[in-house]
């Protein structure tokens, strides 16, 4: 399982920062995921594409699930 960590922490890493108007959306998928809307969704595609949704908010929900898992790890030893 270790390699599959390994390849998510590069992917993250690898993506290329997040536009500053996305940063109020991003925030919300990091820290309430449960409350966003298509209403938050369809604001951002005024201005980014789909594409570039998907993949700024995957790659946040992996960062996201990434320290949630360290934190485990760092409990469990």
């Amino acid at each position: 399982m270790s390699e599959e960590i390994a390849a998510l922490r590069t992917i993250v890493a690898e993506m290329p920062p997040p536009a500053e108007a996305m940063a109020p959306y991003l925030a919300k998928v990091r820290e309430r995921a449960y409350a966003v809307s298509d209403a938050d969704v369809e604001q951002l595609k005024e201005v980014f594409s789909e594409d570039e949704i998907f993949e700024q908010t995957v790659a946040v929900a992996i960062a996201q699930g990434l320290r949630r898992y360290d934190a485990a790890m760092d409990v469990i030893g």
